[in-house]
């Protein structure tokens, strides 16, 4: 298996409060309350540590109330790298109705200064070389700029490292311009970052036409229950089986962990994207990020019909 390395640059203490139905205005009595270590970055590493590899975690991490991030490292046996910066990591309230609906209600996080940038900046060239490929996900921090994380892009690329991006707005548009391996935005993300619509299979390919031409080797497009989109060397549509939703929080993390884990391991396209969707499936069904049921997972795979569209 691969060593991955993923940066979390505002990672998060998810609080899901799971209710029948959320009435607004009103006193609402939660079924259930759990926290979660979590952020964009660390939801990936779970889901590919799930898969066998080996993981090193990255980013920026509130040093007032770390514990539940030490935690998770030390359970998943993470290598942590992570530069501490004053104050407390954001944390993040979700209410997940029983319906699959899910209102989020993001904190701001702490600051990240230019100091703490350069300490990042300085640990990435001493622990970058010997991973295969790093994931940056998520979004950016208070004092961190899209045009910083279009430089830390190029400088992974020319340290040699494959580098898969997934974030949105202003920095997906930066990042976009420094031409990583493989983005995995939905429709309306790529959309805004690129300021033309993207929901047709036409739009789209005009837009991908565009981004493979600033080096970016695939474009992974979620579309929700639609399925996936995927433009590599060949254009692949899948589209998954229906499944009870308890929550799509982590859903698109799984499916970038899924392309990852089949596109490192030499997996046929096919077998790649079927059991990326299947992996993105299981994920809805779930409140918490990982693969825990693996019997489950092959079963939702045998329900993902995979087609190839066209040649690029």
């Amino acid at each position: 298996m691969s060593r991955i390395l993923t940066l979390t640059l505002n990672p998060a203490l998810d609080l899901t409060v799971r209710l029948l139905d959320l009435r607004l205005g009103e006193v609402n009595r939660s079924e259930a309350v759990i926290t979660h270590a979590a952020g964009k970055g660390l939801n990936v590493a779970q889901v590919l540590a799930d898969l066998g590899h080996t993981l090193t975690v990255s980013g920026f991490l509130g040093a007032d109330n770390a514990e539940a991030f030490d935690a998770l490292f030390a359970r998943r046996g993470f290598a942590d790298a992570f530069v501490r910066v004053p104050g407390e990591t954001r944390s993040n309230i979700k209410l997940a109705e029983q319906s699959g609906c899910v209102t989020d209600i993001n904190g701001p996080g702490p600051e990240v200064t230019a100091e703490a940038q350069a300490d990042l900046l300085a640990k990435l060239d001493q622990i970058v070389p010997g991973h295969d490929l790093v994931v940056v996900a998520g979004s950016l921090p208070r004092g961190v700029t899209p045009e910083w994380l279009a430089a830390l892009i190029q400088r992974l690329n020319s340290m040699g490292v494959r580098v898969a991006l997934d974030t949105s707005g202003a920095a997906l548009r930066a990042g976009l311009a420094a031409g990583p391996w493989l983005i995995k935005p939905n429709t309306e993300e790529l959309s805004e970052a690129c300021s033309e619509p993207a929901e047709s299979a036409e739009q789209q390919a005009a837009l991908v036409e565009r981004l493979k031409a600033q080096g970016i080797a695939h474009i992974v497009i979620s579309q929700g229950s639609a399925g996936v989109r995927w433009f590599g060397p060949q254009v692949w549509q899948s589209t998954p089986p229906t499944v009870q939703v308890a929550s799509t929080v982590g859903a698109g993390d799984s499916l970038l962990a899924g392309m990852v884990h089949g596109l490192l391991s030499g997996w046929s396209p096919d077998d790649t994207l079927r059991h990326a969707t299947a992996i993105a499936a299981l994920a809805v069904t779930q409140i918490g990020f990982g693969i825990n049921d693996p019997a489950r997972l092959a079963e939702l795979a045998g329900g993902v019909h995979v087609q190839a569209i066209t040649e690029q």
